[in-house]
């Protein structure tokens, strides 16, 4: 047995996964599995039960964000880390709000790493430094343009794709067809001035809208 923290890494390229499990061993912790893509994460994360889990944000299946609001329906304890090439405020913001406890950069050192690990241990939220300023600016709302009112079809609709339910299963579970929600949700597209899902998960977790 050892007393070691666990660790669960999730990205669709090897030589990233290989890096981090040769930092984080050489740190003391344990890397108890690596994945490539997120519904295997999923999978993976039920059955390990990390304490950290290293997830990219652009994976096949499920994306980082899809992740973290499954992790978050499951009820999973293990903290969540984003190592992304995505300078982006925006998403640092709807993964710290979607229960993530560090968002940092590929390009970071190994150091940087460690730091945003043991900082999740601690209970502690890790944000890398060239972001921190416009992340914090977006959460205490500096940033949040003028907000626009969804109907509850549309918030029913936005719920459970964020929950990574297909149009096809959304009409289902709403007894609706497929093709009013699509209209639905291009509605809200042109309505929020987003252009695709992930931005449209974006808005659901910056606004922490209810998907439980």
């Amino acid at each position: 047995m050892t007393d070691r923290f666990t660790v669960l890494l999730a990205d669709d390229h090897t030589i990233v996964t290989d890096g981090l499990t040769k930092i984080l061993c050489e740190a003391g912790f344990e890397v108890v599995g690596a994945v490539r893509d997120g519904r295997a994460l999923i999978d993976a994360a039920t059955r390990l039960r990390p304490d950290i889990i290293i997830t990219d944000l652009s994976m096949p299946g499920l994306t980082g964000l899809d992740v973290l609001a499954r992790l978050k329906t499951e009820r999973l304890e293990s903290k969540v880390i984003v190592l992304t090439m995505h300078h982006d405020a925006d998403l640092a913001t709807a993964a710290i709000h979607g229960g993530a406890s560090g968002f940092l950069l590929k390009e970071s050192a190994g150091d940087e790493l460690l730091v945003a690990v043991r900082h999740a241990l601690d209970g502690k939220v890790y944000i890398t430094p060239t972001i921190m300023k416009d992340v914090m600016e977006r959460m205490s709302g500096a940033s949040k343009g003028k907000e626009r009112q969804l109907t509850p079809r549309q918030r029913d609709i936005l719920r459970l794709i964020v929950k990574g339910q297909r149009m096809k299963e959304i009409a289902t579970n709403l007894g609706l067809s497929t093709r009013t929600v699509e209209g639905h949700k291009y509605e809200m597209m042109e309505s929020l001035g987003v252009t695709s899902t992930a931005e449209l998960v974006r808005y659901a977790l910056d606004r922490h809208l209810q998907v439980d």
